[in-house]
């Protein structure tokens, strides 16, 4: 790096402008996001629970990688007895507990008490196996199940919240209600329908090595690279600042996987160069957040959802990667043009060039981004497996991290929090253990949610009654999906929505006669249990980004809404045309597939763009309210699918932009 040459402040920021200081950051996070509410240790005691994180994610790595244990039954009882091990450890009964080194005598008896079923059972799962159902005529393996859950449960109130609870806890007395006890109790603990279902396996086989990455990942400076690529690329444009949050945040959230997470870390650089540009500081909040939401649905990684995603619909990883990028580039496209028209709005100027980082100073460093290449180069090619490609990706990322320090003591960079040492790397380690807890908690809870489904036969009563109510009429299908998604969403992790949305939603809609395909059913579900983030009244996102900001969080909700108008529109388009998917019938030639996704890729940026001009007000100049309608009504045309719905669309955008140009046009003569 150039010494003459200003370097960009990647650090939280504290100025004058009315956002957030460096120490808002942590009470911020714990405030919106569970994961942060830990107990607090110190000393020997701090020692001891980083040699446990550690411990567990070795165990992890090792275990997902060797197979062992060779029992199913064993592997997955024993990842969730550690858990509830750490689990208890780190969350604390309530918010608010400050006080160091501290874990009252009841929280150990229940962590003991609690994870002590799930390593009996790990014990004894050939005798389990071998006696089949007929284990609940047995008192004591009955009152032990029942500890487990109820185990699992609190900590699921601790770590992750209530709403998903108030689901189960419904499920729960209907279940017991309807059907018989002993099976309940079997189907929910001792199979693979309930908490070792299908979700916890994902996690303890894929998913725990994928966090792990992203920790490393982290720790190599890629997130500052993020930060200094996307202000090289829109930094110096109108409004600059906001493009960089939309860019940034993306590529971050993207390994985060972590909405309210990824909003408060970098939107503590971006937010406050937001408002010292001129934006509000609720628009400023909101841009953070809607984009920080929006890289779960980046790929290549997606979040820890995708692998579920696969896992669900029986498809490779690395298909479900190349499924989203559609739907992604319209997602982000919609915010980066709501922005631009803001800037334009407000008059607003970019970044002097001469306070950017240049390109001939990044490039050098794009060997950051070789693990990423190397793991989506390894998945892509079906010949590892996941856990396999993920490891290799964290060996790749370790080589990196080294690389990287190298490079800044020889440059004489002054910034060295992005040097790898051997106590980051163990840091790594430890922080990929702490975020696998909230994560398989999650799962654990939609294992015990799909099986309620599975036992009663619920899912059949609630195709049917969905059914009944649209008519027959995927539309309306459609939006009652969405409605329980987003309320769902309210709080519940991104996985774990999903999880409950592909045991209840996605097989009403595959069901024949709504006759959704299963991959945009699936897609669809996933979307809206994202956008819960960002949609009032529960928009944690979006509360985190405007305490930032220091914004009224309901105004700075209803904006995340606003800029990320393209989540609640794009699902509809790939639910009705599935070519955005890479979708297409037998038969259809290479020839016309490309055809197909061009037009639509084409005729969706029009037409989110239309949409985008209309909810903002504002092209060239303000737009009157009736220009402002007809610019909504022409986009949407545009992304409806069919040729007359499109040239409709085009006539009335393409007529509004027209008119606005001959105005100023007018106006400057």
């Amino acid at each position: 790096m150039d010494q003459n040459e200003k370097k960009l402040n990647t650090e939280p920021i504290l100025d004058d402008s009315g956002t957030g200081s460096a120490a808002d950051v942590e009470a911020v996070m714990k405030k919106y996001d569970r994961e942060s509410n830990t107990r607090i240790w110190t000393g020997k005691p701090a020692l001891f629970i980083k040699i446990l994180g550690i411990a567990f994610s070795c165990w992890c790595i090792f275990s997902t990688l060797k197979g062992w244990p060779t029992l199913p039954e064993q592997k997955l009882n024993i990842f969730v007895g550690l858990i509830l091990i750490m689990g208890y450890l780190h969350y604390p009964i309530k918010k608010g507990i400050t006080r160091a080194n501290y874990i009252p005598i009841y929280d150990i008896a229940i962590m003991v008490v609690g994870a002590f079923p799930f390593f009996y059972f790990a014990a004894n799962a050939n005798t389990v196996i071998q006696m089949a159902s007929r284990v609940t005529k047995e008192t004591k393996w009955v009152v032990l199940a029942i500890i487990g859950i109820l185990a699992l449960m609190e900590l699921c109130r601790r770590s992750v919240g209530i709403p998903i609870l108030c689901v189960l806890g419904a499920l729960l007395v209907y279940t017991f209600a309807t059907t018989r006890f002993g099976k309940v109790v079997y189907d929910l603990f001792f199979t693979t329908s309930g908490v070792m279902g299908t979700p916890i396996n994902v996690c303890q086989k894929y998913i725990v090595v994928f966090i792990i990455f992203g920790a490393f990942l982290e720790r190599t400076g890629i997130s500052n690279f993020f930060i200094s690529l996307a202000n090289c690329v829109a930094g110096s444009s109108a409004g600059g600042p906001a493009k960089v949050a939309v860019i940034s945040s993306a590529l971050c959230g993207m390994v985060s996987g972590s909405s309210v997470g990824n909003t408060v870390t970098t939107g503590s650089i971006t937010i406050p160069m937001m408002k010292k540009t001129g934006y509000k500081g609720e628009f400023a909040g909101a841009v953070e957040a809607a984009a920080s939401t929006g890289g779960q649905i980046m790929p290549p990684i997606m979040g820890a959802a995708a692998f579920l995603m696969a896992e669900y619909m029986g498809i490779p990883y690395a298909e479900v990667a190349l499924k989203a990028i559609l739907p992604a580039v319209l997602y982000f496209t919609g915010i980066y043009i709501a922005v631009h028209l803001e800037a334009k709005k407000l008059g607003l100027k970019g970044i002097p060039k001469d306070e950017l980082p240049k390109m001939r100073n990044l490039l050098p460093r794009i060997y950051l981004l070789l693990p990423l290449i190397i793991l989506v180069a390894l998945v892509s090619t079906n010949k590892f497996t996941m856990q396999l490609s993920a490891t290799i990706a964290i060996g790749i990322t370790i080589v990196v991290g080294i690389i990287n320090t190298f490079v800044n003591q020889a440059t004489h960079n002054p910034d060295s929090s992005d040097n790898l040492s051997f106590t980051k790397i163990l840091d790594a380690l430890e922080a990929g253990g702490k975020g696998t807890i909230t994560v398989a908690v999650a799962c654990a809870m939609a294992g015990l949610v799909a099986g309620c489904i599975t036992s009663t036969g619920l899912a059949s009563k609630l195709i049917t009654l969905i059914v009944n109510v649209s008519g027959g009429v995927a539309m309306i299908a459609l939006v009652l999906t969405m409605l329980c998604c987003i309320v769902l969403g309210m709080g519940v992790p991104t996985t774990a929505n999903y999880c409950i949305m592909a045991a209840t939603c996605a097989p009403i809609l595959m069901s024949p006669a709504i006759g959704i395909p299963r991959v945009c059913a699936h897609f669809f579900v996933f979307y809206f249990g994202i956008v819960a983030d960002i949609t009032p009244p529960v928009a944690l996102a979006a509360y985190a980004g405007s305490a930032i900001a220091k914004a009224p969080p309901m105004k700075t909700a209803f904006n995340a809404t606003r800029l990320a108008i393209a989540a609640f529109i794009v699902p509809y388009i790939f639910a009705f045309s599935p070519e955005m998917l890479f979708q297409f019938d037998e038969g259809v030639s290479s020839a016309m597939m490309v055809v197909s996704v061009i037009q639509i890729v084409i005729t969706s940026l029009l037409g989110i763009f239309g949409v985008a001009a209309s909810l903002n007000g504002f092209l060239y100049r303000p737009i009157n309210p009736l220009f402002r309608v007809l610019m909504a009504v022409g986009g949407l045309c545009m992304m409806i699918p069919g040729t007359v719905t499109d040239l409709i669309g085009l006539v009335l955008v393409f007529g509004v932009i027209a008119y606005q140009r001959m105005g100023t046009k007018v106006k400057a003569a």
